[in-house]
């Protein structure tokens, strides 16, 4: 019998997202009333949405973060459950308000103005080692905005190695620069995936291809989301390359993030890497059809075909 109760296990943000499309560059102060063309409320976290699109892409998922005990954290956990996603892993926090995040969206650009809330108070010992022994994989998001979490990270990963699990990172952006404090966490860490800027930030080198390779180096398969570019890896010590599919964007929020879920998908369904370069971007793709980051999320079907 399979020692797994769940395909993969992602622990890290989970919060409401409030997209307001058409918003300008400057608001105007003073009061003033100003009409945009849309607004929603949606599941946000790069970590919720991650977890979110790979259940949708058939994935037996789990999702361990932490909510504060009020209407935008039953938001989260509902919208997790009505996706499929089990959050019996939760830590929810009497204490602290959920994190919220406010997205203004001009074309395909956007400003992002998040509250923390408990999202910095997420600590690696808050995630169950019994939830951990029953994955086969464990994901983690946004590095940088869980200090907490980021301390334990070497020893959470290094649990889920013991236990039979591979394990990726999506550090996200860093707020204060720094990009540091991971030399001992990517040994343990089967794949990390970064953005385009991320991996060069992350490796100091400011070429993508002597980045990626240099990541490679660090001991972590590095797997770069370059938008327009497709993606890009290392392979046996070659770059292997998927280009990116032709699209009609409505809004690429969590875009990355659905690339997470298919890249993970196709790895556990046991494609090879170009392969699963490719249904990584076809997720991330599809997933810009819509607004918010999981109302156009992909089924395998869609991703493949």
């Amino acid at each position: 019998m399979s020692r797994t109760t769940f395909d993969l296990l992602v622990v890290g943000d989970a919060n409401p997202d409030v997209i307001v499309s058409g918003a300008p560059r400057q608001p105007e102060f003073g009061q003033r009333e100003q009409l945009v063309p849309a607004a929603g409320l949606v599941l946000g976290g790069s970590g919720a949405i991650t977890a979110y699109g790979a259940a949708r892409l058939g994935l037996r998922t789990a999702f361990a973060g932490r909510v504060g005990d009020d209407p935008a954290g039953a938001f989260v956990l509902d919208a997790l459950r009505s996706g499929g996603v089990d959050v019996s892993g939760c830590v929810v926090d009497p204490a602290v308000p959920t994190a919220m995040t406010v997205i203004l969206v001009d074309g395909d650009d956007r400003a992002i103005l998040t509250a923390s809330g408990t999202l910095d108070r997420l600590t690696a010992a808050d995630v169950s080692l019994g939830l951990v022994e029953r994955a086969a994989h464990v994901h983690v998001s946004s590095y940088f905005l869980q200090p907490l979490l980021a301390a334990g990270l070497p020893g959470l990963f290094r649990s889920a190695r013991a236990a039979g699990a591979s394990t990726s990172l999506d550090t996200n952006d860093d707020p204060a620069g720094k990009w540091a404090g991971l030399d001992e966490v990517l040994p343990v860490t089967d794949v990390l995936l970064p953005n385009e800027a991320e991996a060069r930030a992350i490796s100091g080198v400011p070429g993508i291809e002597d980045a990626v390779r240099a990541l490679a180096a660090m001991g972590t398969l590095p797997v770069v989301k370059r938008g327009e570019h497709g993606a890009l890896s290392l392979a046996d010590g070659e770059l292997v390359a998927a280009p990116a599919r032709p699209a009609a964007v409505v809004d690429a929020v969590g875009a990355g993030d659905s690339f997470n879920a298919g890249l993970l998908a196709a790895l556990l369904r046991g494609e090879p890497l170009r392969r699963a370069l490719e249904v990584a971007v076809a997720c991330g793709t599809l997933s810009t059809r819509a607004a918010g980051g999981t109302a156009a999320q992909p089924t395998w079907e869609e991703a493949i075909s």
